[in-house]
């Protein structure tokens, strides 16, 4: 296998809530489980970015010719600025990148890692829990204004995310590259909750050795 570049979010970071309930990165993280498997894996991922500052990373940096580009966003992308929901409820949310925006941005990735004769790799995000992940975005805020907007309803924050990993999928067809299908992968798991930490949106340290098991599973490691 080539060399790997990978931009990414918190869960290619690796990153999961300790006992405190506070974020840190995992020493047992799926890409680094990955590289203790002899994967040649360079980790440009970054807690909360969106696939916009992903591309200005990628942009900023020097790659070579003839390697692989894994291109791992969206979890970010969709959320809701929970602040805003909390304080207007009666009125549409966008994500903090638009859909239309995301699906651009994401082709407009492909296209810059190919210019610079790399090969591809979208990856859809996790899917998350969604009852956890309203009981964690209410924290500090109004839990009933939240759940008003989501017309009493936590579940249509799992469809709202839904959308974006179609998006993926369907960028990955339009532009003929590879898709790492991690929502399809992970949703093979009969015991699947289990395997997320209480925010409702990162793996745990199980997750993420599940993770790695599929990814190597899907992507065999070649020298």
């Amino acid at each position: 296998m080539n060399e790997v570049y990978l931009f990414g979010d918190s869960a290619a970071q690796g990153i999961v809530l300790d006992d405190s309930y506070n974020y840190k990165v995992s020493r047992n993280g799926c890409i680094r489980l990955m590289k203790r498997s002899g994967y040649p894996i360079r980790n440009y991922a970054v807690h909360g970015y969106t696939v916009s500052q992903g591309l200005e990373s990628f942009r900023s940096l020097k790659t070579e010719p003839g390697n692989i580009c894994v291109i791992e966003f969206g979890g970010n992308d969709c959320d809701l600025d929970w602040d805003a929901v909390s304080q207007d409820p009666d009125h549409f949310h966008d994500g903090k990148t638009p859909l239309a925006e995301f699906r651009n941005l994401l082709e407009q990735f492909v296209r810059e890692a190919r210019d610079r004769d790399l090969d591809p790799i979208l990856v859809t995000p996790l899917p998350l829990m969604s009852h956890r992940y309203y009981h964690w975005v209410s924290k500090g805020r109004d839990a009933d204004r939240i759940l008003k907007y989501l017309r009493n309803d936590p579940e249509s924050i799992s469809r709202w995310q839904e959308r974006y990993a179609i998006a993926i999928r369907n960028t990955a067809i339009e532009c003929s590259c590879h898709l790492a299908d991690l929502r399809a992968w992970m949703l093979e798991e009969l015991d699947y909750p289990s395997l997320i930490c209480e925010d409702g949106i990162h793996p745990n340290e199980a997750g993420h050795e599940i993770i790695a098991q599929k990814a190597i599973e899907h992507f065999p490691y070649k020298e």
